[in-house]
């Protein structure tokens, strides 16, 4: 079957078909062509990892066969996308009526390329819709906006899956070739996480998100901030969430259900909306100014820190934070575990950030792409806008400073998390160990033991510091800020908690600063 009224199902960071809103108005419409487009330059990008496309390989094979049920498995090209789009259109004879999508807040790379697959449908004669995906508004006149518009649609009904779809065979009645799913080496790819570490695909998704909304979610808001309890305390969504094998949408409504009906969850559940609200909040931001990727807020932050690419001294310390061996034992711990597992909680990521930002005054753009690179989760959205918070250069965001000796001591207590990733210090016994520097006698006469610290974080942070505060207070003269605080700022009223005044630390007791704070360059024309 398969006339003129062909409708190509561009699946991106969607794989899924529940609540799939591009699937179901194509399937109303004609045959559907569902395709994935594997395309090697952008796993040759900075920000791309093997584990990535090992966890999306895993949920394609699934959404090929979930497709398949309904009557059209998932065709699967590889090449440069506009040229792979040509090749699908002549394939079924040019009879492509429509193309459908969800839109994307992706790196830079990935922006471009959809400005080009946007040319190439309009000269072609091609109907492109981009459907906003979660709670994303592109071209957003006003942040005043972004709420509302996003209660609405957080209002609309979840779509069900497709009861049939109508496959699209080429001219001569013959079957659309499914093509080939690449491996790991196909593309060039060497894995840095175990396999299996994150199960991936729609079934996984549906599986999390009940274990977390059914059992694991009371005491979230408290076992999300260490990583001894978030494993299993978190609701471990994150990467289902950014490669779309679970809608946004789906996840709140039956969270709010669960909380209706049961008061006990009713908190805990309440504080993991937040964060949904929250994350869906940082994504605006790079969707608003695709730039945030490649340049900070405020531009005098371009150029202050210390460049790895280089300087040496940089460099060397780049490599210690990338490899887990600073001499700062909670630092080291949360390195080595999210290089083995390809996850680490929010708490400790900001904590990474905050270390490589200010104790090693490295620029945030060399240690932002190693943690893109580093998580399973890796969403873009997200992912720039927060590291240039926990690095101080948005110019409106109070100075976030984490300690790493009081983070070791408030979330791991007994030193066991820092001893199962750090095994230089397992003979160290309880909350010694994250200071393994005081111990006296022949234990820190050993020097294979564990690194000294790579830095003094009293000195090094105050020196950060009075840097950044001095930047800030330029951007709050010329009205720089006022105008970011405008464009980016959140309008909703903050907890109280984030309202508390924080004074710069002393440089002989540096304070842990952690407990606060929490016009358009549209993405297209």
């Amino acid at each position: 079957m398969g006339g003129s009224d062909v409708q190509i199902v561009w699946f991106k960071r969607d794989l899924r078909v529940r609540d799939h809103e591009p699937l179901t108005r194509a399937a109303q419409r004609g045959p559907v062509l569902p395709l994935y487009i594997v395309e090697p330059e952008l796993w040759n990008q900075p920000d791309s990892a093997a584990q990535h496309w090992s966890y999306i390989r895993t949920a394609l094979v699934e959404l090929r066969q979930s497709l398949g049920t309904l009557g059209a498995p998932l065709v699967v090209r590889t090449g440069e996308a506009v040229a792979a789009l040509r090749s699908v259109v002549a394939e079924v004879g040019g009879r492509v009526d429509h193309l459908w999508a969800y839109e994307e807040t992706g790196n830079d790379w990935t922006f471009r390329r959809d400005r080009a697959v946007l040319a190439w449908a309009r000269n072609a004669g091609i109907r492109f819709t981009e459907v906003p995906r979660d709670f994303v508004v592109r071209r957003l006149a006003s942040r005043d906006d972004w709420s509302s518009i996003a209660r609405v649609r957080m209002s609309q009904p979840l779509l069900p899956v497709p009861a049939l779809l109508i496959p699209v065979r080429q001219p001569d009645g013959s079957a659309i070739d499914p093509g080939y799913v690449p491996e790991l080496r196909d593309l060039g790819l060497t894995p840095i996480a175990p396999a299996g570490t994150h199960p991936a695909g729609e079934g996984a998704a549906r599986q999390t998100m009940r274990s977390f909304i059914d059992e694991r979610c009371e005491g979230y808001e408290k076992r999300l901030s260490s990583p001894v309890t978030a494993w299993d305390g978190c609701s471990r969504l994150s990467a289902h969430l950014a490669y779309g094998t679970v809608s946004l949408r789906e996840v709140i409504a039956r969270s709010r259900r669960a909380a209706a009906s049961s008061p006990t969850k009713r908190f805990s559940l309440g504080a993991f909306e937040e964060r949904l609200h929250w994350r869906s909040h940082f994504i605006q931001k790079l969707e608003d100014q695709p730039s945030l990727e490649h340049h900070s807020y405020i531009a005098a932050f371009d150029t202050v820190r210390l460049d790895p690419k280089t300087d040496q001294r940089a460099a060397d310390r780049y490599q210690a934070w990338a490899t887990g061996t600073t001499g700062y034992p909670m630092v080291d711990a949360c390195m080595r575990s999210l290089k083995a597992t390809g996850w680490i909680n929010f708490r400790m990521r900001a904590m990474l950030v905050s270390f490589a930002s200010y104790d090693l005054w490295l620029d945030w753009r060399s240690t932002a792409a190693h943690l893109a690179r580093s998580f399973i989760d890796y969403e873009p959205g997200i992912h720039y806008p927060q590291i240039q918070m926990q690095s101080g250069t948005t110019g409106i965001n109070t100075i976030r400073i984490y300690d790493p000796v009081k983070q070791g001591l408030d979330h791991d207590p007994t030193g066991d998390f820092v001893r199962r990733w750090v095994p230089e210090l397992a003979d160290v016994d309880g909350p010694a160990v994250h200071q393994p520097w005081l111990l006296a006698g022949t234990f820190w006469g050993i020097p294979a033991l564990y690194a000294a610290p790579i830095v003094n974080h009293a000195d090094a942070v105050t020196q950060a510091w009075t840097y950044i505060e001095r930047i800030k207070a330029e951007a709050r003269r010329s009205g720089a800020a006022a105008a970011i605080q405008e464009q980016h700022g959140s309008r909703r009223s903050p907890p109280s908690v984030r309202r508390s005044k924080v004074s710069p630390p002393a440089s002989s007791t540096p304070r842990d600063t952690s407990r606060h704070n929490s016009r358009r360059n549209p993405r297209h024309g």
